[in-house]
């Protein structure tokens, strides 16, 4: 049984996966953040936010695929 809780906090991840994908970063992160208050631990929020960071601070270009990718130096 998932607890209400654990459903708040999904259905903002999902929102969070949404916006994502329409690079909308700074909406995703939002949605992250508000699942984080609900657990910080959850790797899933921890992960996209990390992405929405990355990707504002480093926009993909415009034929973005929704594919994380990240130069190592």
């Amino acid at each position: 049984m998932i607890t209400d809780r654990k459903r708040t906090l999904l259905d903002h991840f999902a929102e969070g996966r949404e916006r994502y994908k329409l690079a909308q970063f700074h909406d995703a992160q939002r949605c992250f953040t508000r699942a984080l208050k609900i657990d910080p631990n959850d790797g899933p929020s921890k992960v996209y936010y990390a992405r929405c960071k990355h990707y504002i601070q480093h926009p993909p270009a415009t034929d973005w695929d929704g594919v994380f990718v990240k130069a190592f130096r």
